[in-house]
């Protein structure tokens, strides 16, 4: 088999890779029979260079390749015919601006095996960028937290070399003794964030403590949707139900917006689920929160304060909680707003190498040998110019009847 590495061709440019160059060479000397090359560019984190002095070749040229690997969609036109792609191609959601890319890739007879669904049998998801969304969004919020405040300043995450000097920033930070912050999400997000209050020192309390205790040091606590929402009738929650049908249940997360400073949001969140606080929830005199670090970023979903996607150049914005309006970040009466939504970006070699981890591990053994375990057969999308049993809900998006 030959794979190639494509040159990530979406504007703006992306700089992660989905295997380093060291990866590469480790893949090469596993697998006898793989022959792997890469697409040159002049944008990616790992230089050209770096590839060529581990004895992996470049090309640009990639039709001979069985296998391409990316990051973000492929643009249409650099789309091949019949090979195998796997990126994230963001059409599962029947996205409306990506309908055309799935097109193309039915008239090509691609197969399409989209990371974004590459799950073991109970439907974990086995590669992503999720952890450094994490950690890169929980740092921002920080960042945030301190010129809201004026008691420190970090250097934005991009700017900084790799997580060890992102970790040396961290060590300028200064919060109250009786700071707290409320994480929701434990998926790979949720983690990522976890590991830097815990890094930043942060006392780890239960929710209930949370809401009822003053601490003496500054404190935090990760919710799971039980801790946030609960049932209109009043019955015991089950995830179960709630996963089921979301629509009788509403958010208790009011709770903690009254005892917290920051709110660090790592959720997943799918309409008809309950918002998580409103703007009507802002306006309360108990509103505590100053800092909504949104790494999650749903737009017109469940925090109210998220009125647009912010970018890694300009990540912060301020949302007026009487008018419901974007306003200055440092106005003294707004909540400032962290909601950039490509974050692993800002740490691109980080990212990638933990993100070309997972996939050696979980991914592509079932790719170049037998897929005993329908890894990658539940992961693709189309194939033979056909949508596959498990995304045949897609029909209707790909014959434009239902789009979004």
């Amino acid at each position: 088999m030959k794979l190639g590495l494509l040159r990530e061709g979406k504007a703006p440019p992306d700089k992660r890779v989905p295997l380093t160059p060291a990866q590469c060479k480790a893949l090469s000397d596993q697998y006898q029979d793989l022959e792997l090359v890469v697409q040159p560019s002049a944008i990616r984190t790992f230089k050209n260079e770096a590839y060529l002095a581990l004895g992996i070749s470049l090309q640009e040229d990639l039709s001979d390749c069985d296998v391409l690997l990316g990051v973000k969609e492929v643009p249409e036109k650099d789309l091949l015919p019949g090979k195998t792609y796997l990126f994230f191609s963001h059409t599962i959601k029947k996205q409306p601006y990506n309908r055309n890319l799935l097109l193309r890739m039915l008239k090509l007879n691609i197969r399409m095996v989209d990371y974004e669904v590459i799950t073991n049998a109970n439907g974990i998801r086995l590669v992503g960028f999720g952890r450094y969304a994490g950690i890169v969004g929980c740092y921002n919020g920080f960042r945030a937290y301190g010129l809201k405040s004026k008691r420190f300043e970090l250097n934005p995450a991009h700017q900084c070399k790799d997580r060890n000097e992102l970790e040396s920033e961290m060590k300028k930070i200064s919060l109250p003794d009786n700071f707290k912050a409320v994480l929701t999400g434990s998926g790979r997000a949720g983690e990522g964030a976890r590991e830097i209050m815990e890094a930043i020192g942060l006392k780890k309390t239960s929710p209930e403590a949370y809401r009822n205790q003053t601490f003496t040091e500054p404190a935090y606590t990760q919710l799971n949707v039980e801790d946030y929402y609960e049932r209109n009738d009043r019955q015991p929650f089950t995830r179960f139900d709630f996963f089921k049908d979301s629509v009788g249940f509403h958010s208790t997360f009011g709770r903690y917006a009254t005892v917290s400073d920051m709110y660090v949001a790592c959720h997943y969140w799918q309409s008809p689920a309950p918002f998580i606080f409103i703007r009507e929830d802002v306006r309360s005199a108990d509103w505590k929160v100053q800092v909504v670090a949104d790494v999650s970023c749903d737009i017109n979903g469940p925090i109210a304060s998220t009125l647009r996607p912010s970018t890694i150049d300009d990540p912060l914005y301020g949302y007026d909680p009487q008018t419901g309006l974007e306003t200055d970040f440092y106005h003294p009466h707004s909540i400032g707003v962290m909601a950039v939504d490509n974050l692993p970006c800002e740490l691109p070699g980080d990212a990638s190498e933990d993100f070309g981890s997972d996939l050696i591990k979980n991914v592509i053994p079932a790719l170049l040998g037998e897929d005993i375990n329908g890894v990658i057969k539940r992961a693709t999308i189309c194939a033979n110019g056909k949508l596959t049993p498990n995304f045949g809900y897609l029909k209707d998006y790909v014959n434009g009847e239902k789009v979004g």
